[in-house]
């Protein structure tokens, strides 16, 4: 990016990031996720470092936070409350820690790591051991006086015994902490929420800060708020005349004045400790056990002397950085559209993306869905969006930052022709389909929903290796890959014998499996997992038993599919008339048939099932989850009601008996809320299974 650009960019930056930050830190709204304002910053951060001259006075990087509120009363830190930049990886470290190098011009690599808490930051002052006030950051010069507010919070003590100390605590002493929330008491509180049919909490950090803002202070009591401590400000002379030297001392000290500290925080001997230390916590397994949300680390020069020589530089002391954990969502710029050809014909349109960092990952493409989700997004090729990327799940763009447009954004146009064969596009419903059902590159989108995990779950052949089986002519359809042999792929040119065998073995131990996964396997239109776990009931029901075991083969299938008709299959809960025609047709077709047959003699085979008496428990009762559960897994779940003779739907409708809604649920649980259907928390579901 040349210079121009680059101005033309921190100017698009500066106007987003201010107006985000004005609705999140003044008008207690929120557009879009920290995240996401994070990887703004991040981004202008860069650029003005790149480009030192166009860095104004009046840029986010040179202020704290967003102005007062005017409901309270405002008050003036006696030294500033500073922000802290960014880093999120080792490189930016590195980078940090150099650029503070040659600032002091001595090195230093003896750090403090510190829990970065999702919690809003405080001021307290105690005079003679009393709490006299206690601010909000505000804009890092004037904040908001929460005193009745804080004094509400139990980790926030009210007097302090000035006598009896190591070292005596002074007339006067100003402190800075967090407030936050800890997960057990924001569970709760978003309990309540549904229960009142009200939309949970987003976010720990939200109801903190909207918490200690509240009026009245029983609201602020009622949300059982938590504390830390970290920093001692003032009086520094007498830390100076005592002997402290160190951040770690101060935390110490701290802890023997009765406040409480975080006792995870611990020092770091070099950048290689600090790595060490962020990556522990990183991980979700270790950040489960604490009792509160963390988004990242603190990294502080321990030496509390080398601290004041390094300064501030815009918002943020030189000698302290926060090291954030792998964002879920963060932005980027649409570089280009590209359109695939799925198994079904559907044309997908796939967003190239300018390469961004989301939950620990670097992302260069995401997918659209199709085209109503671009005319939706409102998106545009050259548009700056926000990608979240959640867990293992594939990246999507989830908002258009449209007041970063510069005029020079392309619309995104439906083609006329399939980009793969120049077959004509039809048109069917929200969807654009190849009119060509012979399609190479349907063909192949196929083969990889055919091997995919929830199918024949055959590891290790890939787009890639199955592109060359067809291209050498070993394989035409998806039956063919149980008959080839290790002579077959071992002569071909990057492969050998021990690749070979990988493959052979792993297509041989996928030949049996289960009747749902062989009818999600076949790729009919509209059918989802779920929908072949109901179909597989209804065949299986008509199938033999022995031995106390449902037996059931391919022809079996086949002979079963014949006999059913559209109109029956509509008697299974979520199979409509569009649904129904569709599986009609797949099983009416004689080239679909004679596939069926062709797996049978390569090799396939459906295992047999013990059929147990179902329960009726839940019989009748047809739930939809939503959200995220804690206790247990969304697939763990779907069991447990099915075990139990209830079913699954995918969608609120009507018909729909409990809607469960876990942590940050979507748009069923409005849904649900619309229609007057029940909605149960995660604990209420959990007592409904165990009656």
């Amino acid at each position: 990016m040349d210079k121009k650009a680059a101005g033309e960019r921190i100017s698009q930056l500066v106007k987003t990031i201010n107006r985000h930050r004005y609705l999140y830190h003044v008008l207690d709204k929120q557009e879009i996720s920290d995240a996401a304002l994070d990887s703004l910053k991040n981004e202008l951060f860069n650029l003005e470092r790149q480009y030192p001259e166009l860095a104004s006075p009046d840029s986010p990087t040179q202020r704290v936070a967003g102005k007062p509120l005017k409901e309270f009363k405002k008050v003036r830190h006696e030294t500033p409350m500073l922000s802290l930049n960014d880093a999120f990886s080792e490189q930016d470290m590195k980078d940090w820690l150099e650029r503070l190098k040659n600032y002091l011009g001595i090195p230093n690599s003896n750090f403090y790591c510190e829990l970065k808490i999702d919690g809003l930051a405080v001021e307290l002052i105690y005079e003679n051991g009393v709490l006299t006030r206690g601010s909000t950051r505000g804009d890092g010069f004037i904040g908001e006086d929460i005193t009745q507010n804080l004094k509400t919070i139990e980790a926030v003590p009210l007097k302090l015994e000035i006598e009896n100390h190591k070292l005596k605590i002074p007339p006067r002493l100003v402190l800075r902490g967090e407030i936050f929330i800890t997960k057990k008491e924001f569970k709760r509180i978003n309990e309540e929420q549904i229960k009142k049919g009200e939309k949970p909490f987003a976010n720990p950090r939200n109801v903190a800060a909207g918490s200690v803002r509240q009026l009245d202070p029983k609201v602020t009591s009622s949300r059982h708020l938590d504390s830390y401590i970290y920093d001692i400000v003032l009086p520094a002379e007498v830390l100076t005349k005592a002997g402290v030297k160190t951040h770690e001392e101060k935390h110490q000290i701290l802890k023997t004045w009765g406040f409480k500290i975080n006792s995870d925080n611990k020092p770091a001997n070099g950048l290689a400790e600090v790595f060490n230390f962020r990556n522990f916590w990183e991980k979700k397994e270790n950040r489960d056990k604490l009792p509160f949300e963390i988004d990242g680390i603190v990294v502080i020069v321990n030496d509390d002397k080398v601290f004041d020589a390094g300064g501030v530089i815009g918002k943020a002391p030189r000698a302290a950085i926060a090291y954030k954990f792998s964002p879920r969502e963060a932005e980027t710029i649409i570089e280009d559209i590209k359109i695939q050809v799925g198994r079904t014909g559907v044309l997908t349109p796939v967003a190239t993306l300018r390469p961004v960092e989301v939950g620990g990952v670097t992302i260069s493409h995401s997918t659209l869905h199709n085209f109503d989700e671009i005319k939706r997004l409102g998106l545009k090729i050259g548009d700056t969006v926000v990608i979240s990327r959640a867990g293992d799940v594939i990246p999507k763009v989830i908002k258009v930052l449209k007041e970063m447009r510069t005029g020079k954004e392309k619309e995104i146009k439906i083609p006329a022709n399939c980009p793969f064969d120049g077959a004509k596009i039809i048109k069917e419903g929200a969807v654009y389909r190849c009119g060509n059902p012979k399609c190479g590159a349907r063909h192949l989108q196929f083969l990889k929903h055919f091997v995919s995990r929830s199918a024949f779950n055959i590891q290790g052949l890939g787009p890639k290796i199955l592109n060359r089986l067809l291209g050498e002519n070993l394989i035409s359809d998806a039956a063919d890959i149980f008959q080839l042999k290790e002579g077959d792929i071992a002569v071909l040119e990057r492969f050998g014998e021990k690749s070979a065998q990988n493959i052979i073995s792993e297509t041989k131990s996928r030949q049996i499996i289960s009747l749902p996964r062989f009818i999600y396997s076949l790729g009919i239109l509209h059918v989802g997992e779920e929908t072949s776990r109901l179909l597989a009931d209804k065949f299986f029901a008509r199938g033999k038993s022995s031995g106390g075991k449902q037996v059931f083969q391919i022809k079996d299938l086949i002979e079963q599919a014949k006999k059913i008709t559209a109109e029956e299959l509509q008697e299974i809960p979520d199979i409509g008339p569009r649904m129904a025609q569709s599986i009609y047709d797949w099983f009416s077709n004689e080239k679909n048939i004679e596939f069926l047959g062709k797996m049978e003699k390569s090799g396939v085979e459906i295992e047999s099932v013990k059929r147990q008496a179902p329960s009726v428990k839940l019989k009748g009762k047809i739930f939809v989850l939503t959200g995220t559960l804690e206790a247990m897994s969304r697939e763990q779940a779907k069991e447990k009601i099915r075990s139990l003779g209830g079913e699954i739907s995918e969608s609120v409708s009507k018909n729909t008996g409990y809607v469960v809604a876990g942590l940050e649920p979507g748009s069923k649980f409005e849904k649900a809320k619309e229609l007057g259907i029940s909605v149960l928390n995660e604990q209420e579901f959990l007592n409904m299974l165990k009656k």
